[in-house]
């Protein structure tokens, strides 16, 4: 597992309050707990943006609707990584531009630094940003894990179908407790 790291991907306040699952967030803690426990890198992956957004083209449908306002900007408390999983200070935040966490970002760079070829993908959305990276990651022959209920969306039915039908030819998808207890078993890392 050394060459493993777990993605917490767009965990923040103003995109984990859409969600209506109350149970997401501890379940959530959990894998991020079970990483840190067993020596595995947690890297924070944010959306983030420069005061009046002069990265988001008109043309860009995800975010072009966000104008000049200050959302995802450093001041917005929306912007912050929720609580719940509050970043350690040895942990990477990686601020991304686009949907996918490698657009706009150094996450690969980060990677490949730290000799990472594992990446264990949980984060809101599933039709999002958990899509958006798994299909890049498999393309830069990263070895993908997709933690189905580390994942959430707003459309219950679209994650069903990317878990169940669309995630299982690019990654092996198991559970937060699953995958918990199998880092578990390889024991604590320094």
């Amino acid at each position: 597992m050394s060459n493993t790291a777990l993605l917490a991907m767009d965990i923040q306040n103003g995109i984990v309050g859409r969600l209506a699952a109350p149970d997401y967030l501890p379940r959530l803690a959990r894998a991020v707990d079970a990483a840190r426990s067993a020596g595995i890198p947690v890297l924070h992956v944010v959306v983030g943006f420069r005061s009046g957004h002069p990265e988001v083209s008109e043309r860009n449908m995800a975010f072009s609707g966000l104008g000049t306002s200050g959302v995802f900007t450093p001041a917005d408390p929306g912007a912050a990584i929720h609580p719940d999983l509050a970043v350690r200070p040895d942990e990477t935040v990686i601020t991304k531009k686009r949907v996918s966490a490698f657009a706009g970002s150094d996450l690969e760079m980060v990677l490949r630094a730290q000799g990472i070829t594992d990446l264990v993908l949980t984060g809101v959305a599933t039709s999002g940003v958990v899509l958006s990276t798994l299909r890049q990651a498999a393309d830069l022959d990263y070895r993908l894990t997709v933690l189905a209920d580390g994942c959430a969306d707003t459309d219950e039915e679209v994650h069903r179908v990317l878990t169940e039908k669309v995630f299982p030819r690019q990654a092996t998808v198991t559970t937060v407790d699953e995958w918990a207890k199998a880092v578990a078993t390889q024991g604590p890392k320094p």
